[in-house]
């Protein structure tokens, strides 16, 4: 998948500039970006503002992270189980 030459910042602030008044058109052809994408970012950022998408990012990491944590853990746990079995 390609990579946005924007920032989601950007993207955010991009999305603001049609609550002041400016026609979709007129903002994609400001940033060079197609009606499409323009409408693909609504539809996922619209509503947000920088520091939401901020703490957004930060709970998705620590969300990665502490699926990451349970399957070690769970990994771990059939592991010693698998192993009590044995001796037993």
């Amino acid at each position: 998948m390609k990579k946005s030459q924007f920032t989601e910042s950007q993207i955010v602030a991009i999305l603001k500039e049609t609550d002041t008044g400016m026609k979709v058109s007129e903002v994609c052809r400001k940033y060079g970006i197609s009606q499409p994408t323009y409408y693909n970012w609504k539809s996922k950022y619209g509503g947000l503002s920088v520091s939401e998408l901020k703490r957004t990012k930060e709970l998705e990491a620590e969300l990665s992270k502490l699926k990451r944590m349970y399957a070690d853990l769970a990994m771990e746990n059939d592991a010693i189980k698998s192993l009590l079995e044995k001796k037993l």
